[in-house]
């Protein structure tokens, strides 16, 4: 799944120790742009925390996992980021109309009856 957002709060670095070495995760929270905006917390775990693109107010691209999971007759949800980009970097206008520009249009294009 992906969504575009803009970075709202940035929750404390958590870290630890587990039988597979240390971990990290930093948890987000990003407002959606659509007419009704939604609060989504997003998890980034290990290497794909990156603070150069994690800034206040920064629009970001996220790719994500929902995965949900029942502890003591309770289920939890956790949403998990494995890709975060700014929304002004390159590839990450999936979806967009393409821009165009002279050389790549074709000969003859005069020629058309619309």
């Amino acid at each position: 799944m992906q969504v575009t957002a803009r970075l709202i709060q940035m929750l404390p670095l958590q870290t630890g120790n587990g039988k597979n070495g240390p971990w990290k995760k930093q948890d987000i929270i990003v407002e959606t742009t659509a007419q009704y905006p939604k609060k989504i917390c997003i998890s980034i775990w290990g290497d794909k925390i990156n603070p150069s693109v994690l800034q206040d107010g920064a629009m970001l691209n996220i790719s994500f996992d929902v995965e949900s999971r029942e502890y003591n007759g309770r289920w939890y949800t956790d949403v998990k980021a494995w890709k975060i980009e700014s929304a002004g970097s390159a590839g990450a206008s999936a979806g967009a109309a393409p821009q165009f520009s002279a050389a790549d249009e074709p000969a003859g294009r005069d020629d058309l009856p619309f």
